[in-house]
């Protein structure tokens, strides 16, 4: 295998799907709900699964402590396995932001196929509630849960570690956004 052809090609695939000006609507509504969210006292509530769950704890926090807008997410075990299994797996998002949200709360929900139960049950009992939903998906373009949301970001692969790489460059973009600056203190 030839390494350097390898990488090359990889990271085309980066600079083709996440370097484009195809994303940067998505980004700026992002960003100015979340300051809707923040000048409203109001929050992000973020989630997802695996992978997903991580780039949603890391954006949880930096809207919080770098962009001053209050958010939360259910990755701890101790909340998962209890809502799992008083709920079911496929509902305990759902019921998460039954217990967690409150009106003019934002869900933003991530997962690469789109087509969890956990994540897409949450987001149908969010629109019901009238709360505003921003997915960030992947593989097929007509997947449940970006169909269910209000600012949509999608990948067009089916190559998770691609997929999840950009969802946390997309959704730290939005973070900086806010801030209005790459680097700053912290």
């Amino acid at each position: 295998m030839d390494n350097k052809k390898f990488l090359n090609e990889y990271f085309d695939i980066y600079r083709k799907l996440a370097f484009n000006e195809s994303c940067y609507e998505q980004i700026e509504a992002f960003a100015k709900l979340a300051e809707n969210v923040r000048d409203n006292g109001k929050k992000l509530l973020f989630a997802g699964n695996g992978a997903s769950a991580a780039i949603s704890a890391h954006g949880a926090v930096d809207f919080t402590k770098q962009g001053g807008v209050r958010a939360v997410t259910f990755n701890e075990a101790d909340h998962i396995t209890c809502f799992a299994n008083d709920y079911g797996y496929d509902r305990w998002i759902e019921k998460s932001v039954e217990f967690y949200g409150d009106e003019g709360d934002v869900l933003v929900l991530i997962s690469v196929s789109g087509t969890s139960p956990s994540v897409v049950e949450a987001a149908k009992y969010a629109k019901k509630i009238g709360m505003k939903v921003v997915t960030f998906t992947g593989k097929d373009s007509d997947n449940a849960l970006k169909a269910l949301g209000d600012i949509n970001f999608w990948v067009d692969s089916a190559a998770y570690n691609i997929v999840e790489c950009i969802h946390m460059m997309w959704l730290t973009t939005a973070i900086d956004l806010v801030i209005g600056e790459a680097e700053y203190s912290v």
